[in-house]
């Protein structure tokens, strides 16, 4: 992993642990049915992060940099979007906060989506030197929301 991909990873991690500590410093009383649904929005996610990492298989990098001779990955959740694993957390990370009524967790999970936003625009600097298929493949599939964004 470079320098750069460990400073990405290390914030990540604090990002994750700010997320894991936002019920335990504020959360909230908050109807049932934000619970479940929260519930639920954190399996989609954690589902659609799942999904990402079994396309990528041996191609999943944890650095910004792309593993050197793995091939670019198109197909299954991949054919949908280009960085599912990272909406995946972003959905997990909202869920999370919404099931325990955290305002704080919604903030960190903003603070995730901004944080992946940032680090796909890096890391798709490599992906474009890497593979000659990926500007195409970038102007087919959407970064995080199919046909949107």
């Amino acid at each position: 992993m470079t320098r750069s991909g460990a400073v990405w990873f290390g914030v990540q991690f604090v990002i994750f642990v700010a997320m894991l500590a936002a019920p335990i410093v504020q959360r909230a009383d908050v109807p049932v049915v934000v619970r479940v649904a929260g519930v639920a929005v954190m399996a989609a996610g954690v589902a659609l992060a799942l999904a990402g990492y079994r396309s990528l298989g041996t191609s999943h990098s944890p650095g910004t940099t792309p593993i050197v001779g793995a091939g670019l990955v198109s197909s299954g959740v991949y054919g949908y979007l280009r960085h599912p694993i990272y909406a995946g957390w972003c959905l997990g990370a909202f869920g999370f906060a919404l099931t325990f009524g955290s305002w704080l967790g919604v903030g960190v999970a903003v603070a995730l989506v901004v944080f992946y936003d940032l680090r796909t625009r890096e890391e798709e600097k490599f992906l474009l030197r890497q593979y000659d298929g990926y500007a195409a493949y970038r102007e087919r599939v959407k970064r995080f929301v199919p046909g949107i964004y």
